[in-house]
C-alpha cells in the first residue's frame, strides 16, 4: 500500500479552513488575489518560498508546521530545532535560569509544547513536596501532575474551575495546532477521576481576584496564585517558539506573608 502525502495546497486549505477564514479574506492578508490562493490550494499554482511563509504568517501555522508546508512545497525547511543541552543553547538556558531564580519565592517553570517541565525554581519544587516518585519521574509534566488523583489534585481547593480552565487551554492549542502529542496528552488528563476536595485549612478573608486563581493548600495553609505565561517574540528555532513560561503570581496577602517566610 502506499500513502499519498499531503502537497501544500492541501495543507494550507486545510489551514485556512481551520482559521475559518474564505479565500478571498486570506488573499487581503497576504496581498495576494483570491484567484492566486484557489490555484495553490488546487495545485495549478506553485507558492514561492516567500509566499509560503508569509500565507503561514497570516494563517499564524506554528513554527514546527511551517517547515512541513515548505517541505510540501519542494523548499528546505526554514526553522531549525535545536535540542535545549545543545552548546548553542546556553545563553537561552542561563537566561531562562536567571529567571526563575529571580522570581523566587514564587512559584515559575518552562514547559514545551506538550506542557513537560523544561524547568522550575524552588517555589514549584516547594508545591510538589511529598507528591509520589512515579509523578516526579522525568520527563515531568505539569498537566499530569496538576490533574492527576495522586498529583496536586486533591490539594486543590477550587479543583473543579482549575480542571475547566486547564482542559479549555488544551482545546484551544489542539484546535490550533495539528498536534497528536497533545491530543493524547489530552484525552490521558480528561479521563482522570477527580479527586475528593480535602479540609479547607485555616479559614481567610475573602479577597477580590482579578482572574481564576489557583487555590492551593500546602502545610495546612492555602495559597492562592494568578497564572501568567509569557513565549518569546520572534523566535527562529522551533524549540524556542515552543516553550512557554509560566509564572505564579501570589493572589492576596496571606499568600505573599507564607512565602516570604519560607525563606527567612
Amino acid at each position: 500500500m502506499t500513502t499519498s502525502t499531503p502537497t501544500v495546497g492541501a495543507l494550507l486549505r486545510t489551514w485556512r479552513e481551520r482559521r475559518g477564514i474564505s479565500q478571498l479574506e486570506l488573499a487581503g492578508r497576504a496581498d495576494s488575489s483570491s484567484r492566486h490562493i484557489s490555484f495553490i490550494e488546487t495545485g495549478r499554482s506553485r507558492p514561492s518560498e516567500e509566499m509560503v511563509l508569509r500565507l503561514a504568517d497570516r494563517l499564524d501555522v506554528p513554527m514546527r508546521e511551517r517547515n512541513s508546508l515548505l517541505l510540501a512545497a519542494g523548499y528546505a525547511p526554514r526553522y531549525a530545532q535545536t535540542a535545549l543541552d545543545d552548546p548553542s543553547m546556553e545563553t537561552l538556558r542561563e537566561g531562562i535560569e536567571r529567571l526563575l531564580t529571580g522570581y523566587e519565592p514564587y512559584p515559575a517553570l518552562v514547559v514545551d509544547a506538550t506542557y513537560n517541565v523544561v524547568a522550575a525554581n524552588r517555589g514549584i519544587v516547594m508545591l510538589l513536596d511529598g507528591l509520589p516518585e512515579h509523578l516526579l519521574t522525568p520527563p515531568l509534566n505539569a498537566m499530569r501532575i496538576t490533574l492527576h488523583p495522586e498529583g496536586l489534585a486533591p490539594r486543590i481547593r477550587n479543583l473543579a474551575e482549575w480542571r475547566g480552565h486547564l482542559l479549555a487551554q488544551m482545546e484551544r492549542q489542539i484546535a490550533l495546532a495539528r498536534s497528536e502529542p497533545l491530543r493524547a496528552l489530552y484525552e490521558e488528563v480528561s479521563c482522570y477521576p477527580v479527586a475528593e476536595r480535602a479540609g479547607d485549612g485555616e479559614p481567610r478573608d475573602p479577597v477580590p481576584y482579578i482572574a481564576l486563581p489557583l487555590v492551593i493548600e500546602h502545610d495546612g495553609h492555602l495559597l492562592s496564585f494568578v497564572s501568567s505565561i509569557a513565549t518569546f517574540n520572534t523566535p527562529m528555532d522551533v524549540t524556542v517558539a515552543e516553550l512557554a513560561i509560566e509564572t505564579m503570581l501570589p493572589a492576596d496577602p496571606a499568600t505573599v506573608k507564607y512565602l516570604r517566610s519560607l525563606g527567612d
